[in-house]
């Protein structure tokens, strides 16, 4: 992994000051430099290769090839790589071991920089491609492929996401969320002097009515891009309404890729999964924002708010904690199943709850984080981060947090929200509540702290990690510190889908479910506070 000492070439991207740990034991007396910089360059073999050298002068380089190795993020400013290699130090087999080096970074966008690049190297991006000229360019820059979907999407993903948004029943199903496709409508035909003789572009047009919307505003002429199966339908769909069809082009690619031959005077989409994030389409938007849109152009919608509230629910708890009651038989087909039983009980509550239900359910009002799809970044949506902070209206046990979303369409003519708030009309996104395993106890007037913090990954969604406290509360607070903590790692990807409508309220006084007792499945009757892991049963008996 040492090479003989040579200049960096000039014309690669470099990362500088990045700090540089050996993480593997190895009987190699070489000492790494403890800053350095990177940089990615091809050998002589035509390897892609990861290359440090010390950032005060040439000296050595240290260095790897991608093909073998991976990323592991460990935060905003670290990056671990783990690079396997083969030896033959068995006299009969080969043997493979792995090597770990841990990468500082100065800014998140240093090191977001540099993972694109890793796996754009790694895959075999031709450079020329990135753009990069034959001179050297800004630290820190971030370069993209012209297939970058792809290179952040997993291909197993992508191809089950475009295959379900090719089907006519799901489409349907979106067409006839009227709270959805009537907001829509009103926010394009109430504006319509944003529309008359414009360009528009429909991002991601899936069957088309949003670039029909367009066309029946007055819009000058609508590119509708759609990269699924759902093209076809919609150039039929188009095709079969001639006085607003002449005025439209579908095209059928995605909008990473395809060329336009115009700019467009306004943008507008349905980008917004669960918890507005979920499918990650909100980035296709903003790519299309940058490649797509005049300067100052209109965005349908503009801006997104993410809404969130702690909330107390014991019948919600209880009934995701049985779900585990499963694996507590002792005698399945004479079979243990307890072994699995903790394991099973994290399961269920790493999921996201996707219902609607009632707002007489939230412990304090609630707070919003905002998306600007005018200025915000792609690189900012990787990860998410929203600081938690709430005061509690009443006494209670707290079981998590609820989360829904709005989103603007901010018209010349009419500002409308659509909004998909507990209490609000349904719609098919519903409400979604993140249930922690070990709940919070707390009195009216306590302060509630944490954080939400989304990161996405390539399978089209986010890890969700929620953190909770309660604060001491009363005479001496000032002094005092955090009573309770509780937290959960949840995929936004694989949500519990629990009701269409919410259950009738019960006041959280009267919530004494977790009190009563519960039969399982083999007659014996348990007390549901001692089916918990071990973590849960002491905050409960606290």
């Amino acid at each position: 992994m040492e090479v003989p000492s040579e200049p960096k070439p000039t014309h690669y991207l470099d990362f500088t000051c990045v700090t540089l740990e050996d993480l593997s034991p190895s009987t190699s007396s070489h000492t790494l430099p403890p800053v350095v910089t990177a940089f990615f360059a091809p050998a002589n073999s035509g390897v892609p290769q990861l290359r440090f050298q010390q950032s005060e002068s040439v000296g050595d380089v240290f260095c790897f090839g991608l093909c073998d190795s991976q990323l592991v993020n460990l935060g905003p400013l670290e990056t671990l790589v783990v690079v396997e290699e083969a030896g033959n130090s068995d006299a009969k087999k080969n043997i493979s071991f792995s090597k770990a080096f841990k990468l500082g970074f100065r800014t998140p966008e240093q090191r977001r920089a540099f993972d694109i690049e890793f796996e754009q190297w790694k895959h075999g991006v031709p450079h020329s491609q990135n753009g990069l000229s034959a001179g050297p360019m800004e630290n820190g820059s971030i370069i993209y492929s012209t297939s970058k979907f792809d290179n952040k999407i997993e291909a197993s993903s992508a191809k089950m996401y475009f295959h379900y948004y090719g089907q006519l029943l799901h489409q349907q199903n979106m067409l006839q969320d009227y709270v959805r496709t009537g907001t829509y409508y009103s926010a394009v035909i109430e504006n319509c002097i944003d529309f008359q003789d414009r360009v528009v572009v429909d991002v991601g047009a899936g069957s088309g009515i949003l670039s029909l919307f367009a066309a029946q505003a007055g819009a000058k002429h609508v590119y509708a891009v759609e990269a699924s199966e759902m093209a076809d339908y919609a150039s039929r769909l188009v095709a079969g309404n001639p006085s607003l069809g002449d005025r439209i082009t579908v095209i059928k690619g995605k909008v990473e890729e395809v060329e336009l031959p115009e700019k467009a005077d306004i943008l507008i989409s349905e980008p917004m999964g669960t918890l507005l994030v979920n499918e990650r389409m909100l980035e296709t938007y903003v790519i299309a924002r940058e490649r797509f849109l005049v300067p100052n152009g209109k965005m349908f919608p503009s801006l997104g708010r993410i809404h969130v509230a702690p909330f107390s629910d014991e019948y919600l708890f209880v009934e995701i904690a049985n779900k585990a009651l499963f694996w507590q038989q002792q005698n399945f087909y004479g079979v243990d199943l307890t072994p699995l039983y903790g394991s099973a009980f994290q399961g269920y509550f790493s999921q996201p709850v996707v219902d609607a239900f009632d707002p007489r359910l939230l412990v304090s009002p609630p707070s919003f984080h905002t998306l600007d799809f005018i200025s915000i970044k792609e690189e900012e949506l990787y990860e998410i981060d929203i600081p938690l902070s709430f005061t509690a209206s009443v006494g209670t046990r707290v079981h998590g947090l609820a989360c829904w979303f709005d989103v603007l369409f901010n018209g010349s003519s009419v500002q409308r929200w659509l909004t998909t708030a507990p209490g609000s009309p349904t719609t098919h996104w519903y409400q979604m509540r993140c249930v922690l395993s070990q709940p919070i106890y707390v009195m009216a007037g306590q302060e509630i702290t944490g954080r939400l913090h989304m990161v996405a990954h390539s399978s089209q969604s986010y890890t969700i990690y929620l953190t909770m406290s309660a604060k001491m509360w009363g005479a001496g607070a000032d002094q005092g510190g955090i009573l309770q903590t509780s937290t959960g790692k949840l995929e936004l990807k694989e949500p519990y889908y629990r009701l269409s409508q919410p259950l009738t309220y019960i006041p959280p006084q009267d919530q004494q479910l977790h009190q009563q007792f519960i039969s399982t499945q083999d007659g014996n009757v348990t007390n549901i506070s001692l089916q918990q892991p071990q973590n849960l049963g002491n905050l409960m008996n606290r």
